[in-house]
């Protein structure tokens, strides 16, 4: 058997458990999403972060936003990298929001101003750090 068609065997299979187990009352949706992902604390997004999201990864790693930056990286012991090492880590796949917020809490709001002036593709991080924030809220423990 060629391996494309092994490929769309194994989806016809697939498709066909699935149905079934929709048609016998398996559960799916959001609660199973919640449960599967409640240890790795990784929250949900709903329709309208999702809209928004493409435009965080705009990052193109040109590093123009963490000029001026060397203070605030050197008094967070750590925590802060910069603003490009934010943004790329928080923008891409599965980020860890605990580390990302408490990165974020090192850069005052009036700077993302004068940062996202400077990004050349116009990356929202006033709207990014927003969303950082809800999303470690979302995923704290208890």
């Amino acid at each position: 058997m060629s391996a494309q068609l092994r490929a769309l065997l194994i989806l016809a299979i697939a498709l066909v458990r699935s149905l079934l187990g929709r048609l016998a009352g398996k559960r799916t949706g959001l609660p199973v999403f919640l449960e599967n992902y409640r240890e790795d604390r990784l929250p949900p997004v709903d329709a309208d972060e999702r809209d928004r999201m493409p435009a965080f990864s705009g990052c193109v790693a040109c590093g123009r936003c963490d000029r001026g930056e060397g203070a605030r990286i050197a008094a967070s012991r750590g925590e802060y990298p910069g603003l490009m090492r934010v943004v790329l880590a928080s923008s891409r796949s599965m980020p860890d929001y605990d580390a990302a917020a408490r990165a974020i809490a090192h850069v005052p709001d009036e700077v993302l101003d004068e940062k996202e002036a400077r990004c050349p593709t116009a990356v929202p991080f006033r709207q990014l750090f927003r969303f950082i924030r809800a999303k470690a809220a979302a995923s704290a423990p208890g």
